[in-house]
C-alpha cells in the first residue's frame, strides 16, 4: 500500500523500513506534520501514517478521503487527534497500535518518579560542576507511601505492580474495570475523589476523553494532601496546566514530573534550542525547582519502537488483502459528552 508517512524522525524511518521487508509496502517519508497545510503532500497515495501531534479533524479527513486516502494508520495507541465521526462517514479505515511496549512507559514512569523523588537531575548537574554537597537534596523513600494510580489498562496496571511488589507502596487506583489481578496483589480501588483525597503520590495512566480533560484541575487539586506529587506519561491535556501552576505557587503541590503537556504540539519532538519559545505557561513551568519535565519520551525503547512499526504496518496488509485488522478504531469508542 503506497504510504505518506507524516512527523517522521530518524528512528521512525529505521524501525519502519527494517518491519517493512516483511510488508513490502511503498513508503514515502515526510518530516511535516499531517494538517490543513501539508495535506496536499497525500496527492498519490493510499494511506497515511500518523504520529500524536498530526491533526485530523473533519477538514483534513474530508481532504485526505477526496485524494483518494483509504486508511489513517496512528503510530500510537491514543486517537484524540482524529475526528473519528468524519473518519467513518468518508470511509475511511482509522488503526492505532494499542500495545506496542507497555514496559517501556511503565518503567519510564517509576523512573521520572524516582528522579524528581530524590533529585537526580539537580545532582547530576551538580557533579559536573565539582559540587559535591549534599544540601537541597534530601528524598522521601517510596516504601509504604500511598500512590494513587488513575486507570490500570496496560500500563497502569504495570506501574502499580512496580510500586506495590516492587517497592512496597500502598497503592490505590481507580479504573471503571477494575483489574482482578491487582486486586489479589492488594491494590485497593476507590472512587476519583478518594484517591484524590489519599494519595502522596497520583500517577495517570488513562486517554484523553472529554470527560478526562482536565482531570487535574482547581477542584481535583484542592482535594488532594498537601504536597502531593503528580506524575504523567499520559496525555498532556489531562492537566489543567494553569491549575498546576497556581497550586505549585502555594507549595500545595509538592513536585511534579511530566513526559506530556498539553500544548506540547508546537515544542516536543523538535530541537528548539536556538529558538525563542514563547509559550509563557510552559516557560513558567520550567522555572520550579521541583517541576521534572522531559519530551514526550516514555514510549522510546527499541522493543515499543520495533513492535509499533510491525502493528503498524501488520494493519495495512491486513487492509490491503481485505482482512479486518484487530486493532481497528471506530466511532463506539467515543465517550459521549
Amino acid at each position: 500500500m503506497r504510504t505518506a508517512v507524516f512527523s517522521t524522525k530518524a528512528y521512525d524511518r529505521c524501525f519502519l523500513q527494517n518491519a517493512n521487508a516483511d510488508h513490502r509496502h511503498e513508503l514515502a517519508f515526510f518530516d511535516a506534520r499531517l494538517d490543513r497545510t501539508t495535506v496536499a503532500l497525500v496527492e498519490g497515495f493510499e494511506a497515511v501514517c500518523v504520529f500524536v501531534n498530526d491533526t485530523l479533524d473533519a477538514d483534513v479527513i474530508h481532504a485526505l478521503a477526496a485524494k483518494g486516502v483509504t486508511a489513517i494508520a496512528l503510530r500510537c495507541a491514543g486517537y484524540n487527534n482524529v475526528d473519528l465521526v468524519a473518519a467513518e462517514a468518508t470511509g475511511i479505515a482509522v488503526l492505532r497500535v494499542p500495545a506496542y511496549s507497555p514496559h517501556a512507559v511503565a518503567e519510564f514512569t517509576v523512573g521520572l518518579l524516582l528522579a524528581l523523588d530524590r533529585n537526580i537531575p539537580r545532582a547530576c548537574a551538580r557533579v559536573r560542576e565539582n559540587n559535591f554537597s549534599l544540601d537541597g537534596l534530601i528524598g522521601r523513600d517510596l516504601s509504604s507511601r500511598i500512590v494513587g494510580v488513575v486507570g490500570t489498562g496496560r500500563i497502569g496496571a504495570l506501574v502499580a505492580r512496580i510500586l506495590k511488589a516492587g517497592f512496597g507502596c500502598d497503592v490505590i487506583a481507580h479504573d471503571l474495570v477494575p483489574d482482578a489481578a491487582l486486586v489479589a496483589l492488594g491494590v485497593r480501588y476507590v472512587d476519583r475523589e478518594a484517591l484524590f483525597a489519599q494519595a502522596e503520590v497520583i500517577s495517570l495512566h488513562c486517554p484523553l476523553t472529554p470527560e478526562s480533560r482536565h482531570l487535574i484541575n482547581a477542584d481535583t487539586l484542592a482535594l488532594a494532601r498537601p504536597g502531593v506529587v503528580i506524575v504523567n506519561t499520559s496525555r498532556g491535556a489531562l492537566i489543567d496546566t494553569a491549575a498546576l501552576i497556581a497550586a505549585l505557587k502555594t507549595r500545595h503541590v509538592g513536585g511534579v514530573a511530566l513526559d506530556v503537556y498539553e500544548q506540547e504540539g508546537d515544542l516536543f519532538f523538535e530541537d528548539l534550542s536556538s529558538e525563542i519559545v514563547d509559550d509563557d505557561v510552559f516557560q513558567r513551568l520550567l522555572t520550579f525547582p521541583n517541576v521534572l519535565v522531559t519530551g514526550h519520551q516514555a514510549f522510546l525503547t527499541e522493543e515499543a519502537l520495533t513492535a509499533i512499526a510491525e502493528t503498524t504496518l501488520s494493519g495495512l496488509s491486513a487492509l490491503e488483502t481485505g482482512q479486518s485488522p484487530p486493532n481497528l478504531v471506530t466511532t463506539d469508542r467515543l465517550v459521549p459528552r
